[in-house]
């Protein structure tokens, strides 16, 4: 979810707070044990690193070229669920909630920076063994991605960027922090589904393809313990900088991906990035928007697919 939609968000629970009296729609922290029940998959999927405790997924064979996911703003683990499938028969695929996001727990330092982030995965990356891996990252997480590769080039095989944030945009300047709505805050007191559907929708191209177990999971996780205000933290600690210096380091072959229909990070922002990386490849996907690992996970993983497997 872009900061824009976030701030619809805010908008639309101060307007509905006013309408409708507060307690019918007050929606608590779940407890994080009745969170774990529905959406951990086994025990040792939580783990500890660098003081952060985080739900990792690491599926498919160990002897494998491994592939790391990361998620996007208010996002979890399981927007990957359907290329993670596809690619574990050949890859060792590691995904993961971000700090503050799904069933991982905020950051204890408080410090939501991309460079924490960064720090965290090479941290994770060291925990599970992996000198090397081909990182994707959507959104946000192409951002952290595409930071990572420029970072630790030695450490990055091959780098996928689904619509990555990074370039200014209007509301989100270069060497300052956006302003956060104080109408936002008012999610962590409540956060109907009918206020949160359409911002989350907005992803899509087709809304339709927007499951109502879907919408219950972000729902959910979003109402783990602490993690609202691990959201408005992030926003709060994010500034962007101009993304070409970093762009220019990376060495990895670089894949772009698009959705035609993207209305958060338009496929137009993709020339900003091929201006910047000459030898990265565009691949656009018609009919799709934001995220089309969950609106078309098959579609959209063929040309990873041919892309990582490319020698």
């Amino acid at each position: 979810m872009s900061l824009a939609r976030l701030a619809g968000l805010g908008l639309a629970l101060l307007t509905a707070g006013i309408g409708i009296s507060g307690w019918l729609m007050w929606m608590p922290d779940l407890p994080r044990t009745v969170l774990e029940a529905k959406y951990l998959e086994q025990p040792g999927d939580m783990i500890d690193v660098d003081g952060a405790r985080l739900h990792v997924r690491d599926r498919g064979p160990r002897d494998a070229p491994a592939v790391i996911l990361i998620h996007g703003t208010a996002s979890h683990l399981q927007t990957w669920d359907g290329w993670a499938d596809g690619l574990s028969g050949s890859f060792r695929v590691v995904w993961l909630d971000l700090p503050g996001h799904g069933l991982s727990s905020p950051d204890p330092t408080g410090d939501y920076s991309d460079e924490r982030t960064i720090a965290l995965l090479a941290g994770l990356m060291d925990q599970l063994g992996l000198g090397k891996a081909s990182i994707i990252g959507s959104s946000l997480g192409g951002r952290i991605a595409w930071k990572f590769a420029a970072a630790h080039p030695e450490r990055v095989a091959k780098l996928v960027l689904i619509s990555p944030d990074g370039f200014a945009s209007p509301g989100f300047e270069y060497g300052k922090a956006p302003e956060v709505p104080a109408s936002l805050g008012l999610m962590k007191y409540f956060l109907p589904a009918f206020l949160l559907q359409p911002q989350l929708a907005a992803a899509y191209a087709d809304d339709s393809r927007m499951s109502e177990e879907t919408l219950q999971r972000y729902r959910d996780l979003m109402r783990a313990p602490g993690n609202r205000e691990a959201l408005l933290e992030r926003m709060r600690q994010t500034v962007l900088e101009p993304p070409e210096p970093y762009l220019e380091k990376i060495t990895a072959p670089t894949l772009l991906m698009w959705g035609e229909l993207d209305r958060m990070i338009p496929v137009s922002h993709a020339q900003d990035y091929l201006r910047a990386m000459p030898k990265a490849e565009l691949a656009r996907l018609e009919g799709v928007g934001h995220v089309p690992q969950e609106e078309a996970p098959e579609m959209s993983l063929a040309p990873v697919r041919a892309f990582l497997e490319r020698r």
